[in-house]
């Protein structure tokens, strides 16, 4: 048992690539299936860090990892969402073209920013905890991603006739308004500030 913690993170990790391919194939059946997979690494997520906790059997690998397979997933599925939503395209010019990626950079810079702090402070023998506002900053961005993600699932239904046609065309023209764009700006702001929290609070951060 005292290693279900950690199977759980790296479990996270190797299905991050399936859960991408699944939302970068624009299908129907791929989408579901990498929200799907998206939903069941999140939950793995709040399990892992509870048993840790429950089973007292937390450790140095699990507090590197963890925040790393965190990471890998978020930052994918932000890229990907950009990549295959039809994210603001009636206000493509310009913003629809550059905005949402640069949303994406103050993502992937501040982990990276963070990624190297904590392996600082590894190679001192200082394992760096993870502060509490950066947790509800995961929890944002995966609630965030999930949203995206179901609209993404749910604009497929825009062919059909009926009553489930029209829940497909209201998410896919959702997707394609301002409201994306806004959710990952509001994302990428708090992902930002938690980042910076570790250096300016960088000894509430220090080992337990």
């Amino acid at each position: 048992m005292k290693h279900l913690p950690n199977a759980l993170t790296i479990a996270r990790i190797a299905v991050t690539p399936l859960c991408l391919w699944g939302l970068l194939s624009g299908t129907f059946v791929g989408q579901l299936v990498g929200t799907t997979l998206f939903i069941l690494a999140a939950i793995s997520d709040y399990w892992d860090g509870r048993l840790a906790r429950d089973l007292d059997v937390r450790s140095r690998l699990g507090q590197f990892l963890d925040p790393l397979a965190d990471k890998v997933l978020v930052l994918g599925a932000f890229v990907v969402i950009v990549m295959v939503a039809p994210i603001d395209r009636g206000l493509a010019a310009p913003a629809g073209a550059w905005v949402p990626w640069f949303f994406v950079g103050l993502i992937a810079v501040r982990d990276l920013a963070v990624t190297a702090l904590r392996s600082y402070f590894e190679r001192q023998n200082r394992p760096l905890r993870t502060l509490s506002a950066a947790k509800w900053k995961t929890a944002w961005q995966l609630t965030c991603l999930i949203a995206l993600q179901l609209c993404l699932v749910l604009g497929h239904a825009r062919v059909l006739d009926g009553a489930w046609g029209s829940v497909g065309r209201f998410f896919y023209r959702l997707m394609e308004g301002p409201f994306p764009l806004i959710f990952i700006g509001v994302t990428a702001l708090v992902t930002v500030y938690t980042g910076a929290l570790y250096f300016t609070r960088r000894e509430e951060a220090e080992a337990i």
